[in-house]
């Protein structure tokens, strides 16, 4: 279960460009109730907040990017896991920077295409809240390789993993920090591509009270369905959806006893 003691090699952050900022605050706002508040000296970037607490965050689509949700994870030391990362086949988009005070990132793609972040902390650890209502619960990676991406993450951060069949034939891959029980620590799942030729990406989900009424609420306010809610055996009712700028993102309530 993901949580804010973030661990190292845990999800601790994510952010969401955008080619405008104030539209995609307000469609968030509208389905998760979250607020937008601006960083002065970030550029427009920002942090969206539920009751105060930072969530996620928000700020301007890099050129010639499209808009998506990327996933940070938590290194004890970003330019040593930089090398590693390219040593394995990594591209770097954006090089170890420091971040203020706050801590030093750096942006990358695995080698199977799909895009991330690595966080070490200053004085941010992480987001305020998660693993509730209207949080990130959980980040999943769909590649076009499973086997190649998690031997990649495993030599950057240790993660264990355990096979999951959430429906008879269907191989899941649920991935741990490197310390702790095995299950309790468990952030996400790495799983193959859902159509031939789809990229490679992560997908952050987030937890919902009531999964049908935040899609009424996405689809109402310009979001697209991608998959519409369904129930899953042993996982829960899961729905996947894309912002009006098309960035995907999905939403969990999950069965009572992983709850």
């Amino acid at each position: 279960m993901l949580t804010t003691d973030f661990p190292v090699g845990s999800p601790c952050w994510i952010d969401l460009g955008s080619p405008d900022i104030r539209a995609t605050a307000a469609f968030y706002g509208a389905v998760f109730g979250w607020t937008f508040q601006e960083v002065p000296e970030a550029g427009g970037y920002g942090f969206l907040q539920l009751n105060g607490e930072r969530v996620a965050a928000l700020g301007n689509l890099d050129a010639g990017s499209r808009p998506a949700w990327t996933t940070y994870f938590l290194t004890a030391d970003v330019d040593a896991t930089v090398k590693a990362a390219e040593h394995s086949g990594a591209t770097v988009r954006v090089p170890p920077m420091d971040v203020m005070e706050e801590g030093r990132f750096a942006a990358l793609t695995d080698p199977q295409g799909a895009e991330f972040a690595l966080w070490q902390a200053g004085n941010t650890r992480g987001l305020d809240a998660v693993s509730e209502p209207d949080t990130l619960v959980w980040t999943e990676l769909h590649t076009s390789d499973p086997d190649g991406a998690f031997a990649f993450y495993k030599g950057l951060f240790n993660w264990r993993v355990e096979v999951f069949e959430p429906s008879p034939g269907m191989n899941y891959r649920v991935v741990s920090t490197a310390d702790g029980d095995q299950q309790q620590t468990s952030f996400g799942g790495i799983a193959p591509v859902m159509a031939e030729g789809q990229p490679s990406a992560w997908t952050p989900y987030f937890a919902a009270a009531d999964v049908d009424a935040l899609v009424d609420k996405a689809t109402a306010t310009g979001g697209s369905v991608l998959m519409p809610a369904e129930d899953v055996e042993n996982v829960g009712r899961i729905a996947w959806l894309a912002d009006p700028n098309g960035a995907p993102f999905a939403l969990i309530k999950g069965e009572p006893q992983e709850s």
